[in-house]
């Protein structure tokens, strides 16, 4: 018999979009499949028009984030994970579209040692119809090159072995906003999962500037600090574990630092102290680096009194 493969996805207010995304998972070409929809509270008509759905096709089920889970998709996630039947598991989201054969052509690259199947996504443009990029998941240091992000996985990418993922301490961390997917998928790959790559993306990523990622752009502090918690969160675990390179990684993290102080002294946010902070504490308890400290607290002030001292903050990145 074909395993059964959940689909997990979590959803807020997004009635009037989720609707293509659960047609194009009923339009799989393999069927053995369940359609777990967790609600994180929806002030729109989803449920309404999930309970509808759910008529139509009894694979989809539908349930509401109970109170005792916190807010967020990933609460919603593990919520979900809870309900799964499956043998595998994919990781949805409810903006996002599947072609016809994404789930059958993932199943195929199993193999019996096989833990995780990973596929490229096309970012797509929905709006003007047209495909972007395609996301490139290929790598010989999978981990360092993940965290720098030169390769990207997305939630969606992977198809996982449920059999592994109930070895896992826990899986979605409910505090983690932003980069919650590369949270997850970093600390599953320090695991040392069995991989196999599928060269054919089978999933269109929708974006649009209603994104979490977009706003990093737009200076959200909240979501800002979850990136910055989660670079340190996962530069302790590397550090403490010895999963990889140590060194270019911290480096790499204050460089990323430096980039969103200077974004944020241009574009003249209150929050911009708050972020050197977190950048000095880089510098003293982790490098060392007392000359880089100078620079960066000489930059920060000429820019904050004279909107000068560019060069302070230059990296490769900006």
């Amino acid at each position: 018999m074909n395993p059964l493969i959940s689909i997990i996805i979590p959803t807020y207010n997004r009635a009037y979009i989720i609707e293509e995304t659960l047609s194009s998972i009923g339009r799989q070409t393999y069927t053995n499949w369940e359609c777990i929809i967790v609600d994180d509270g929806s002030t729109d008509n989803t449920e309404e028009l999930l309970l509808n759905h759910i008529q139509k096709d009894n694979r989809f089920k539908y349930f509401k984030r109970s109170e005792n889970y916190i807010k967020g998709p990933n609460s919603c996630r593990n919520l979900g994970y809870k309900f799964s039947q499956g043998e595998y598991i994919k990781w949805f989201d409810s903006d996002d579209i599947m072609s016809d054969f994404c789930l059958q052509q993932e199943l195929n690259h199993f193999k019996n040692d096989t833990q995780v199947v990973i596929s490229p996504l096309l970012l797509y443009d929905f709006t003007n119809n047209k495909v972007i990029k395609e996301s490139n998941v290929f790598s010989e240091n999978l981990i360092y090159d993940y965290f720098i992000g030169k390769i990207s996985l997305y939630v969606s990418g992977p198809i996982w072995k449920n059999s592994f993922l109930k070895n896992q301490q826990y899986l979605f961390d409910e505090k983690v906003s932003n980069v919650d997917d590369w949270d997850f998928n970093m600390r599953m790959l320090y695991e040392k999962p069995v991989i196999v790559f599928n060269e054919k993306p089978g999933v269109l990523y929708r974006v649009h500037e209603n994104s979490l990622s977009q706003e990093i752009v737009k200076g959200n502090l909240q979501e800002i600090l979850s990136i910055f918690n989660a670079l340190q969160k996962h530069l302790s675990l590397i550090k403490s574990n010895k999963i990889t390179t140590y060194k270019p990684l911290l480096n790499y993290t204050l460089n990323y630092y430096k980039e969103r102080i200077y974004f944020s002294l241009v574009q003249k946010q209150k929050y911009s102290f708050l972020l050197y902070k977190k950048a000095v504490k880089l510098h003293f308890f982790e490098l060392y680096d007392f000359t880089g400290f100078l620079k960066l607290t000489l930059g920060y002030l000429m820019y904050t009194f004279f909107s000068k001292g560019y060069k302070f903050f230059r990296t490769k990145n900006i």
